[in-house]
């Protein structure tokens, strides 16, 4: 942790009940409950930019999920059940009282899964350009394709831990840009040279997160996450492990709290499918199914909290003091 961080209050820590560990961070104690879940690949480090703004509203909380950064590896038990149990129990032996609850991507489905089975524990969801619907089984493998096309890549591309070179993700990988209109390929020579980093720095630094200081900010903590990051938590979502039982439509039936959407930038490609996390059909359906929804539609990348700050926290602080 940084030493603005330290200096503001916060703290690193690591809270275990069985054989899970979970690490997080928590500031001080100066209003509502506030716990923010990472994507998918990320940790509670991508949200540096916004923690200090919102501690001086909430008492801050940002945690690892299982299978990244510094909390426990579960390899073969990855579920929305099972990581949602976690966060679960982090609420009631951490957090202590009912609490916002914000997730990014991934972590959004989560925030949802814990707000319908741990209604007493959560006093409101913001659903932070969440795939609600879109990662559902099978529609995620055979309609929208793109994101579950990534994770196939990033299992066939890196998924041996023992066995492997962390430049490799980016190696093949396409991004539609422009509503589609261009094709962004990474070239081979950054790859590369990007490989040749990352063996340098292990060499140096054995054991440690990969941390390159030259890239830029977001591809630094992309690589440092990844480095984080067991694969096979991805391998979950390509095989369909992760699914379970948990039906979407059916929870929010059950949500009894407040609701915020955050809504970032997506377009539908005739080859890739949806490229982004959910549409506007997706939205529409999650406002008919529950009725204490507020929408907001950010023009961002998928990470909103990262590239649009300032709109992230106006928005979180808005839905805390009016929520209804």
């Amino acid at each position: 942790m940084n030493n603005t961080l330290s200096r503001a209050g916060f703290l690193e820590r690591r809270f275990s009940e069985g054989a899970i560990a979970l690490n997080y961070v928590v500031g001080p104690e100066r209003g509502p409950a506030l716990v923010l879940i990472p994507a998918q690949m990320g940790t509670w480090e991508s949200y540096e930019r916004v923690l200090l703004p919102l501690a001086e509203h909430f008492q801050v909380f940002a945690v690892d999920v299982r299978g990244h950064g510094k909390s426990s590896w579960a390899t073969g038990d990855y579920s929305w059940s099972s990581v949602g149990g976690d966060l679960a129990r982090f609420l009631a032996g951490v957090v202590g009282r009912p609490a916002i609850v914000s997730g990014n991507s991934s972590g959004g489905v989560l925030a949802l899964w814990l707000a319908a089975q741990s209604p007493d524990r959560v006093a409101g969801v913001v659903l932070e350009d969440a795939p609600v619907f879109s990662t559902e089984w099978p529609r995620f493998r055979d309609r929208d394709r793109f994101v579950y096309q990534g994770l196939v890549h990033l299992v066939e591309a890196i998924g041996d831990v023992h066995n492997r070179d962390l430049a490799d993700y980016l190696r093949g990988q396409i991004l539609p840009m422009n509503q589609g209109r261009r094709i962004r390929r990474m070239p081979d020579w950054f790859v590369d040279l990007l490989s040749w980093a990352i063996k340098r720095r292990l060499a140096a630094h054995p054991g440690e997160p990969v941390d390159i200081a030259w890239l830029p900010g977001s591809a630094r903590l992309m690589f440092k996450s990844l480095s984080q990051f067991d694969p096979d938590f991805a391998r979950a979502f390509v095989d369909g492990r992760f699914y379970g039982d948990f039906d979407h439509a059916e929870a929010l039936r059950k949500v009894r709290c407040p609701i915020l959407v955050l809504h970032a930038d997506w377009f539908r490609h005739p080859d890739f499918g949806l490229v982004g996390a959910l549409d506007a059909d997706d939205v529409a359906r999650i406002v008919s199914l529950h009725a204490d929804t507020r929408v907001e539609r950010i023009s961002a990348n998928h990470v909103i909290h990262h590239f649009k700050p300032k709109a992230f926290v106006r928005a979180l602080v808005d839905f805390a003091s009016h929520p209804g």
